[in-house]
């Protein structure tokens, strides 16, 4: 998926309505939403192989025991690794992103 990162301080606008932002994502990345850490924003971990590269501006890639700035044409590779994506900068950034496993959408789960 190609994934648009506005930055940080658009979250922090009393307009961002969060309500529409998870429904949003729900439709666009089924099964992703439900992986998110309500006590820790942000923080999610997955159950596949993930490789991302900037396309366009910078992110910072925060773990339990770190944090890394990636800039255009940076790539990370990840396996099964608690983490969260931040954007501090003033521009969105474009992420491509694979996700290699057995991460399954809740449509797929119920059936």
């Amino acid at each position: 998926m190609i994934l648009t990162m506005p930055p940080d301080t658009v979250y922090a606008n009393p307009g961002f309505d969060f309500g529409a932002a998870a429904l949003e994502q729900a439709h666009l990345a089924p099964g992703l939403a439900e992986l998110f850490e309500p006590q820790a924003p942000g923080f999610h971990t997955t159950d596949t192989v993930d490789y991302v590269t900037v396309l366009d501006g910078e992110v910072w890639l925060e773990t339990d025991t770190q944090e890394v700035r990636l800039g255009v044409h940076d790539t990370v590779v990840q396996n099964g690794t608690r983490h969260a994506w931040r954007n501090k900068s003033s521009k969105a950034a474009t992420l491509s992103v694979v996700l290699v496993g057995a991460r399954r959408s809740l449509s797929e789960t119920t059936r």
